[in-house]
């Protein structure tokens, strides 16, 4: 390898690979010392220098000049290019480190090549990147040579290659997405202030406009709803709430609950819980299905939201005061001072910061301790009894389920039996028809006649 055989290895691999040519060159040096080594011995003071202009290279070993060629004539030339090879590779795979993690949490274009088992893999150009089960929308399927557009998450060395893992379930998606479609986030006119998600279900899109002319939530739907449907049909028919959002509780919240109409408020600052009162018409549209638009309301306010309508709320102080009146050392007062912090429960009493309860009810540490121990005990005790309920609940769903399945198949025997006598019943009488009918067409033989006369 010559000195224009250098330099030519080096433009190549820069041009074609895309490294840096002082990384080359470092690796070329890192290689030939590495294989000198394998003859002179671990503990050698090597050091190979290549002239970045002229391409030349000089090596030493403490301070004897070692000749190149007389090296790589002594350590064999397929195991100086082996090694150089390697240092190269490694090489590449850290340039490409570096350029996908100045990407990581940007969305990037890729090809499906194939899936195996539980990951599906994707090309990025000359580079397979992963796309596991896990971060992949629920119910969505790729097929090879399909377009696919993810979220570059994890970028990291494995051997002498890069490892890239991908994400289509992340929040960091939806916002991409929005600002690859609508101009005005991208210029940042309006801001994108919170985002929780379900992937594949629903999302929730809290926004806001720095501008008083543009309508933030106007402008994300779109004419018609167009820009918003580019995003859903990306993230394969997932349904987006997009809200005003607002720094006050007071506003945001019922905001998050959209559509549900919203009555009241009440803060807990304490247990960072937000009680949202309703009305009865309103409790199921709130709660959503399977309590999914409280679960990404709470999300995207960062705040414990509980839905209830007015009577409820009401049942459930009456029965926290009785409550923690009958706990040992908690008065009257202090249990009203309870259930208005927002505590309506055992289980919440339990969890409450000792110095908060010693300040609202000038106890001791010792008073304090003794509250909270029978709070977690009668906690303790009502999930049992919760738990016993539901499970005689379920046993008695089985039972049921049992007798119905069981009464289903009584009626099925009796039907089959009906119907096998109203068969039997049918071919009896068709036979007795049928032999009826033979009778008649029997002729009669004729009387006899006596001779002629």
């Amino acid at each position: 390898m010559n000195a224009n055989e250098v330099l030519r290895i080096v433009d190549s691999l820069h041009r074609d690979k895309n490294i840096e040519k002082e990384v080359v060159f470092r690796a070329i040096e890192s290689a030939l010392v590495s294989a000198a080594r394998k003859h002179f011995g671990d503990e050698a003071d090597i050091e190979f220098i290549i002239d970045r202009e002229s391409g030349q290279i000089a090596g030493r070993n403490g301070q004897e000049e070692l000749d190149y060629e007389e090296v790589i004539g002594r350590i064999g030339a397929q195991t100086a290019k082996q090694v150089i090879i390697q240092k190269v590779r490694e090489a590449e795979r850290d340039s490409q480190i570096l350029e996908f993690n100045e990407i990581i949490n940007d969305i990037i274009t890729g090809t499906v090549h194939r899936n195996e088992g539980r990951v599906t893999t994707v090309t990025l150009g000359g580079i397979e990147a992963i796309l596991p089960r896990s971060e992949q929308i629920p119910g969505e399927s790729h097929q090879p040579n399909e377009r696919i557009r993810a979220l570059v998450t994890e970028v990291k060395p494995q051997g002498s290659r890069v490892k890239i893992v991908l994400s289509r379930t992340r929040p960091k998606m939806v916002q991409r997405l929005f600002e690859t479609e609508i101009p005005e986030i991208a210029d940042g006119v309006i801001s994108i202030n919170a985002i929780s998600r379900e992937p594949g279900y629903r999302s929730k899109v809290a926004v806001s406009s720095i501008d008083s002319k543009v309508d933030c939530v106007g402008a994300c739907v779109g004419v018609r709803g167009n820009r918003i449907k580019m995003v859903i049909d990306e993230l394969a028919g997932e349904r987006i709430d997009i809200v005003r959002y607002d720094e006050d509780p007071q506003i945001m919240i019922p905001n998050s609950l959209q559509p549900a109409e919203v009555d009241e408020v009440i803060l807990c600052q304490m247990l960072g819980r937000a009680i949202v009162l309703v009305r009865e018409d309103q409790l199921s549209l709130a709660i959503g299905k399977r309590g999914q638009n409280v679960r990404l309301a709470s999300k995207l306010c960062g705040w414990d939201i509980e839905i209830m309508t007015q009577e409820e709320l009401e049942t459930q102080i009456d029965r926290a005061v009785q409550g923690f009146c009958s706990l040992d050392g908690c008065s009257e007062e202090l249990a009203n001072r309870l259930v208005g912090e927002g505590y309506l429960s055992y289980d919440d009493l339990s969890v409450i910061e000792p110095p908060d309860l010693m300040e609202m009810g000038e106890l001791t540490a010792e008073q304090v301790d003794h509250i909270v121990n029978q709070a977690e005990a009668r906690a303790e005790e009502a999930e049992r009894a919760t738990e016993e309920e539901n499970r005689q609940r379920r046993a008695a769903q089985k039972a049921a389920e049992t007798l119905a399945a069981a009464e289903a198949a009584a009626a099925k025997v009796k039907a089959e039996a009906e119907a096998a006598a109203s068969e039997s019943s049918t071919e009896s009488e068709a036979a007795a028809e049928s032999a009826g009918t033979g009778d008649a067409d029997v002729p009669s033989e004729p009387a006899p006649q006596g001779d002629s006369p």
